[in-house]
């Protein structure tokens, strides 16, 4: 992705996810650092109140994280994988492969950036496993480079089920 505008592709439950994140942020962690800087502000002499400060602090990184939260919101491109078919490995699909090495099968569904959990076979459209399989097909082979060097893969299977 370029461009300060670039659409963030998502699953619709990475953007359920991210709109209650968000609404926890605003209406728990909002009003609880706020709280924590009044509370400190009644200590008295703020310029020296290293609560104060590190409530501040906190309100500030809170303000960051609603807004980077909003931006992604606003540029999602929610993709409804159920809608999908085809033997082409496209954003949002499960692709079942098997390593040419091991033998072992592995699934990974490829998702969005934030919604990315590696351990649950959920990996980010940018990663460089994900990168060797879009646009490639059922019976095709993969190199993929890997922190623990090259390694082949067979694309088995496409499944565009939620």
């Amino acid at each position: 992705m370029s461009g300060e505008n670039a659409r963030v592709p998502m699953t619709p439950q990475g953007y359920q996810r991210l709109q209650e994140e968000l609404r926890r942020l605003k209406s728990v962690e909002r009003p609880r650092v706020i709280k924590e800087i009044e509370e400190a502000r009644d200590h008295g002499d703020i310029s020296e109140n290293a609560e104060f400060h590190a409530a501040k602090e906190k309100q500030a990184l809170l303000g960051a994280q609603i807004r980077t939260i909003e931006e992604k919101l606003v540029l999602a491109e929610v993709i409804d994988v159920s809608k999908l078919s085809g033997d082409r490995v496209v954003f949002g699909a499960t692709v079942t492969l098997v390593d040419g090495d091991t033998g072992e099968r592995v699934s990974y569904q490829i998702v969005g950036d934030h919604e990315a959990e590696p351990k649950n076979g959920k990996i980010s459209f940018s990663s460089p496993v994900a990168r060797s399989l879009i646009s490639k097909f059922v019976g095709d082979e993969v190199q993929v480079r890997t922190p623990a060097g090259v390694r082949s893969f067979e694309i088995l299977q496409l499944d565009f089920r939620n």
